[in-house]
């Protein structure tokens, strides 16, 4: 891709206004297998219990001590943007020192940004530099090392939302049209209406991207004046309020169910804790929570932390344990290394994302535990062996 990209192209990233999620609160960063340590070979359908894995019902559950595992980062203080604008050209220097002193206006600043094309599809993208943009985005997006060290290798992060919408998957490679390669390392909602995904200025730079257009002000929610903003950036920019899209529209949200509170105990295998934790999410197999507990630790055998920071027998990121973590042994605590709270956690978050109604709702709560089909597709399989071995 040579030459910066046209304004009408830049421009598309406001003026689309995409249905894209900005929240703020409850958001599972998504990284494909090779950050978290899962396997992306061929799927095979077992025929029976893979010979590796003991059997489940002689395999005893061990509770590891409670661990401080922090907030998966250095302790950076999200302060998301609540106006996003696209100028007509770079900003310079003294609007960028007005626009800081608009009233309302904590913080602001301005990074590259530009439209690439894919395969005839287009994507409007953010050129930032991880350390300076980290806080910029939602707090459990900020808490997830992965995500600013795949930028920081010059990889893509995508929009959750953007992800769903063109079918694009983790870990693949998509060639820009007339420029790179880029791997889709990461994805998460990163509250930004327009953007679907963040790559590296440096990288940016190599595809041409505009210079210093994209300006984000953060302030206090809905008290930016957006037509202050406009007379700053002057004709022809485009100021979109964040605030106004806060909530995930229901056609881009998973089919969502209430878990049932069960209190699980200490059962003396993990057979019975499978059983058991399955329980919290009626309709839910007990076979899917083993697969994915053989397929994330072997059972609790390499509980990590993973490359990515994953934690525990089932693997959680400490962000989605925050939201998702429960304490099923009814011991006070919960502890994302304990096995007796991490499977009935797990079946709490497949459950909130529709996996007791079957079919391809489960696949696809499977899909948002780990997002690659050939995940579920595995996982699917391993269930269906562990169905056979103890019918």
């Amino acid at each position: 891709m040579s030459g910066l990209p046209s304004l009408r192209a830049v421009m598309l990233m406001v003026t689309a206004v995409l249905a894209v999620t900005a929240a703020a609160g409850v958001v599972t960063v998504m990284l494909d297998d090779d950050l978290v340590g899962t396997s992306q070979e061929p799927v095979r359908r077992p025929s029976r219990q893979p010979s590796a894995a003991p059997r489940l019902d002689q395999l005893v559950p061990t509770a590891q001590p409670v661990q401080d595992f922090g907030a998966g980062g250095p302790g950076v203080t999200a302060t998301p943007p609540r106006v996003l604008a696209i100028a007509r050209s770079a900003v310079p220097k003294e609007t960028r020192l007005k626009l800081g002193a608009l009233k309302h206006v904590q913080k602001a600043i301005v990074v590259d940004a530009g439209a690439v094309t894919v395969s005839g599809t287009g994507l409007n993208l953010l050129a930032v530099d991880p350390v300076d943009f980290r806080s910029w985005t939602p707090q459990p997006v900020a808490d997830q090392p992965a995500v600013w060290s795949a930028l920081a290798r010059g990889e893509l992060v995508a929009d959750a939302g953007s992800m769903r919408r063109l079918g694009m998957m983790l870990g693949a490679m998509y060639q820009v049209d007339g420029g790179p390669k880029l791997r889709v390392a990461a994805s998460a909602t990163l509250g930004l209406a327009g953007v679907d995904g963040l790559v590296s200025a440096d990288v940016g730079r190599s595809l041409g991207f505009a210079p210093g257009v994209a300006v984000l002000l953060h302030g206090k929610p809905g008290k930016i004046s957006a037509a202050g903003v406009r007379k700053l950036l002057g004709k022809g920019s485009q100021v979109v309020t964040l605030d106004a899209h806060a909530r995930t529209p229901k056609s881009n949200q998973p089919d969502r169910q209430s878990p049932q509170t069960v209190n699980v105990g200490r059962p003396g295998s993990y057979l019975e804790l499978y059983k058991a934790s399955a329980t919290r999410c009626p309709g839910l197999s007990w076979t899917v929570l083993a697969a994915i507990g053989q397929v994330e630790s072997g059972h609790g055998r390499n509980n990590g932390p993973s490359s990515a920071g994953a934690l525990g027998p089932m693997q959680f990121m400490p962000a989605t344990w925050k939201h998702y973590g429960v304490d099923g042994d009814g011991d006070g605590k919960a502890d994302i290394w304990s096995p007796y709270d991490a499977v009935p956690s797990a079946a709490n978050y497949l459950c909130a994302n529709g996996a007791g109604k079957g079919g391809e709702k489960l696949r696809k709560a499977i899909w948002f535990y780990n997002h690659s089909w050939d995940y579920v597709n595995k996982v699917m399989g391993i269930a269906e062996a562990y169905a056979r071995t103890y019918a």
